[in-house]
């Protein structure tokens, strides 16, 4: 969440802008739509099913007009999806206290979840989804309080001018006072954190990343995502502004990098800074950006990806202390790159689009869908292409904040499938597979929290875990919510999802997703065959007996049958419409034999 960068009525494109950065139109689909309005279900009228191009959200969608209300009172739309539970917030951070008191992001360990506030921090027990214990509360303030978390180490960014180094909430009267950076609390009692060290820097902290040291398991480093304007040098002897060519130290136009011990956390401390902006401004300009909204780091690949700004970069972290910019992407549709997702191969990205800062109503019917939503790169050997565009298909109102925002994905093999928050637009999943035509497959919507006035409010951002989606509720709290089979989305799909279990996931610094040697592995990719039609029906119904055969099977016969279909499938993929598919369908057999005893 940012300040407004771009007014209702600046032109979504101009003229000049390169052939290249001219709207791409984003295709969305639209199925069977299922409403919950006062406590009971309506199913409502198939809608078709034709890929279609829209200019603006439409109105007919279920989550159109939805009554308003506060915690559970308002009334959801759902597709494909339920809500297993919400969690109010407890009474240190109650709604009715307003923006302070807003709840942000989330990080995850174990069964624990870490959601960030305003002013502080709490942990959720969620070893029972539909219940969530909460176990601890941190008053604290900061703004954004972005967390994530590593090990017991629980990092929060602090970027309020009214942030101390002790946590009070009574705000700064000497700067001496005042604590500006990255805080690192020790939670291995989740129930009694413990404040380490508080991290300082010149701008302060709107949001960090992880990105751990590539060899040395004993170091990390943190990318901090500094918005703040450079503090004085009285209150931080070092921090200076002014463009490069005026000052080579500012504390402009640079991310700063914090190296964390693990053994000794108490001496982390900023030990230098990327300027990976060079030449993306005419020299001495004060044009383009200064840092970044939010850095997503892909370890795997030692690729980071920074939403900054006015650009979209690409950056190479294999020295983490000395990232290297690869690629940037500018788009004149977009006011503010504001987060990144890669796909689980490394090989597209999608960026949002945080027009209006957050606190603004960005989905209405009359909004441009190319505004306030997703742009698609694809990365090939180090360099962006930009594809489709993908925004909420369904209009909000007025009173709803509403834009894209944060999200992760879902790990289903074989395909790229997101989930998001969209703040008062709900959550939604969609599938970005083809990079020129993403579309929906789920979603869930609550109306406003207030009928008449804006009130703040929706996901800030949400993410799978372990088998269900959690989302941080600006205003009501915190949500579970689990996606359900569809036409998009098969029983097998969903059961290879759930066979991906993370220990910790920290959205903006993704884990490379790996499924184990199994049957509903297999099955998902003949599930996608069918569905695309990559093979034909008499050779997908043949697939399917033998893995049915091979599954009732044991030990060297389950063997000997799942490599005679690997083969199979080799052969398949000389002659299949999705060759791709039908090889990586038969990698996993392959695994499937190896792992039968």
């Amino acid at each position: 969440m940012t300040e407004h960068l771009r007014s209702s009525s600046d032109p979504v494109f101009t003229d000049s802008a390169p052939a290249s950065l001219h709207p791409v139109r984003s295709t969305v689909r639209r199925t069977l739509a299922v409403a919950l309005s006062a406590g009971v279900l309506a199913v409502l009228s198939p809608l078709s099913a034709e890929a279609q191009t829209q200019n603006t959200p439409s109105l007919d969608d279920p989550r159109v007009g939805l009554a308003a209300g506060p915690g559970d009172t308002a009334e959801e739309a759902a597709l494909h999806m339920r809500l297993v539970s919400l969690s109010p917030k407890p009474p240190e951070f109650d709604s009715a206290q307003g923006l302070t008191y807003i709840n942000s992001d989330l990080a995850f360990r174990g069964n624990y979840v870490y959601q960030g506030n305003f002013s502080g921090f709490m942990i959720w027990d969620v070893s029972n989804p539909e219940s969530p214990t909460l176990v601890n509360t941190t008053v604290c303030a900061t703004d954004q309080g972005d967390p994530s978390i590593y090990g017991d180490l629980l990092f929060i960014s602090a970027e309020s001018r009214r942030s101390r180094n002790d946590c009070g909430i009574q705000g700064v009267e000497d700067v001496a006072d005042r604590m500006l950076g990255v805080r690192i609390f020790d939670v291995s009692n989740p129930a009694s954190p413990r404040l380490v060290k508080n991290v300082q820097t010149c701008r302060g902290s709107h949001t960090h990343t992880l990105v751990p040291h590539p060899t040395d398991a004993g170091i990390l480093y943190i990318y901090v995502g500094g918005s703040s304007g450079v503090r004085s040098e009285d209150e931080m002897p070092g921090c200076s502004s002014g463009t490069v060519d005026e000052n080579p130290e500012t504390a402009q136009f640079r991310v700063d990098i914090i190296r964390v011990p693990l053994a000794n956390p108490e001496q982390s401390e900023v030990i230098g800074y990327g300027r990976i902006f060079e030449g993306l401004a005419p020299r001495g300009s004060r044009g383009g950006p200064s840092g970044c909204h939010d850095l997503t780091a892909y370890p795997e690949l030692n690729l980071v990806a920074g939403a900054c700004g006015s650009y979209g970069i690409l950056l190479d972290a294999s020295d983490p202390e000395r990232p290297v910019r690869l690629d940037a992407q500018a788009d004149d549709n977009f006011s503010l790159w504001h987060t990144a997702v890669f796909s689980n191969d490394g090989r597209s990205l999608v960026f949002t689009d945080e027009w209006g800062g957050g606190t603004s109503p960005r989905c209405r019917a009359t909004d441009p869908m190319e505004l306030g939503g997703n742009t698609i790169l694809r990365i090939d050997n180090g360099r962006l292409t930009q594809h489709a565009y993908f925004k909420l298909p369904a209009a909000q109102t007025e009173t709803e904040n509403c834009v894209s925002h944060n999200g992760g994905l879902i790990p289903v093999p074989g395909r790229d499938i997101m989930v998001q928050g969209w703040y008062q637009g709900g959550v939604n999943v969609f599938d970005f597979t083809d990079p020129d035509n993403p579309f929906e497959m789920a979603y869930h919507d609550r109306g406003p929290v207030d009928a008449e006035t804006l009130v703040v409010g929706g996901s800030w951002g949400a993410y799978w875990y372990n088998g269900y989606i959690y989302s941080s509720e600006l205003s009501r709290g915190f949500d579970v919510l689990e996606l359900e089979p569809s036409e998009f989305l098969s029983e097998n799909e969903l059961a290879a999802a759930k066979l991906v279990v993370m220990e910790e996931y920290n959205p903006q610094s993704q884990p490379k997703l790996v499924w184990p040697a199994a049957f509903p592995v297999v099955r998902s990719y003949l599930d996608q065959l069918v569905r695309n039609q990559g093979l034909p029906a008499a050779r997908t119904s043949a697939i399917s007996e033998a893995l049915r055969s091979a599954e009732a099977a044991s030990g060297a016969a389950r063997r000997d049958a799942l490599n005679r279909l690997a083969g199979e499938l080799d052969a398949d993929a000389g002659r299949a419409t999705d060759a791709d598919r039908v090889r990586a369908m038969a990698a996993a057999v392959r695994d499937l034999a190896n792992a039968s005893q």
